[in-house]
């Protein structure tokens, strides 16, 4: 096995050659120790097992909710004690052991909301979390400090673009109100679109009635032109849709559009071919408030402008105060991390199937890799 020069056979420039050989067919295998090298040095130094201080702590759920609101969670949920307590306890878990989320809210309240909405299927619940943490990091432009009193924000609320009328309808759900013809699309950017949306569901969400009865959407589309539909290329449109509907946990009971100009109808055919059937068959077009009327459309917690009891102005200016009350919540939300070394170039674009590529670790060295935490998908059967 030694050289010619130290008795053997081989000469020395052949072995240089036969092992420079052996090393070029294993550059990919090196550099991929390589980079995991990185990565987990990286983790160690930024993910420390038991020394994290998460967002939020751990806290013990008490349920507040009333009989009738349990009653429904548990018919159209699936939720009870023992199934919440063990999806929980499964999520924290979860997170905690997952690589690539570096800091998270572990409090109930936060991670119900995405259990709530996948109905208590945990590892959907999970896909969700993590697809939710990334896009919050990848466009921090528009999803981050998410602040109302920021100057464009305090514009876009008092014209009425977006905002919540107060109460509930008659199924106890909050309406969500969207008039994107008054959204100048030569003043704001889509980033501003995108951050006010943000803000408002954000703010709707933190409640629990509203995570269990869900939310109607009344928009009035008058005023909306071409300009509109240039805010967005054809694929942030796609992916904004895709991962609207699978990553912002929100129930979406109902949606309800007046006034949809023909020469914008053409976008909205393409929107609802991108979304599910579920809630494809939950949207109502109208072509006017009369014709909405006419077909029983409850106007009663509409702005009085709408047929409703409450001018805009002041609907604006209670929904104002909710959204001051929840600022600190939404701006400490800022301190979510994930690792972005750890995702794929997909993945970081916001491909909604990026995420699905299954549990363990596969191609770390690769440009697609994918590592999950590991968790338990099974529900513990209750016993009397």
């Amino acid at each position: 096995y030694l050289s010619k020069e130290y008795g053997d056979v081989p000469e020395i420039r052949g072995l240089d050659c036969t092992f420079e050989d052996y090393i070029s067919s294993r550059y990919g295998v090196f550099l991929g120790l390589y980079r995991f090298k990185q990565i987990i040095e990286k983790l160690s130094n930024e993910f420390k097992m038991g020394e994290t201080e998460w967002v939020t702590d751990e806290d013990k759920y008490e349920c507040t909710l009333s009989e009738e609101i349990q009653k429904i969670a548990k018919d159209e949920l699936r939720e009870d004690k023992n199934t919440r307590d063990q999806a929980l306890e499964q999520m924290r878990n979860w997170i905690k052991m997952n690589p690539r989320i570096q800091n998270c809210r572990l409090d109930a309240r936060f991670l119900l909301k995405f259990l709530r909405c996948k109905k208590f299927n945990v590892p959907m619940a999970q896909e969700a979390t993590e697809r939710y943490l990334l896009l919050r990091q990848v466009y921090h432009q528009a999803f981050n400090n998410l602040d109302i009193t920021e100057p464009n924000m305090q514009e876009l609320l008092s014209l009425g673009y977006l905002f919540a009328a107060p109460g509930r309808d008659a199924k106890g759900r909050r309406i969500i109100i969207a008039r994107p013809g008054v959204f100048d699309p030569h003043k704001y950017t889509n980033a501003d679109m995108c951050k006010i949306h943000a803000i408002t569901y954000e703010t709707l969400i933190e409640n629990e009635e509203s995570q269990v009865r869900g939310f109607v959407h009344f928009a009035d589309g008058a005023g909306v032109s071409f300009p509109h539909l240039t805010l967005f290329t054809p694929k942030e449109a796609v992916r904004i849709v895709k991962n609207g509907e699978r990553t912002v946990p929100m129930r979406h009971k109902e949606v309800h559009g007046i006034n949809v100009h023909p020469s914008v109808k053409f976008a909205v055919d393409f929107g609802m071919s991108l979304i599910s059937d579920k809630i494809k068959n939950r949207i109502n077009i109208y072509t006017s408030l009369e014709d909405a009327i006419n077909n029983k459309i409850d106007v009663s917690m509409l702005p009085k402008e709408y047929g409703g009891t409450i001018p805009i102005k002041e609907m604006i200016d209670m929904w104002r105060k909710e959204l001051l009350e929840m600022r600190p919540i939404l701006l400490n939300n800022d301190k979510m991390r994930v690792c972005l070394e750890l995702y794929s170039e997909k993945a970081r674009e916001g491909a909604v199937s990026a995420l699905k590529q299954g549990f363990g670790c596969s191609s770390v060295g690769s440009t697609d890799s994918t590592m999950y935490g590991i968790t338990g998908s099974f529900r513990k059967l209750e016993v009397d």
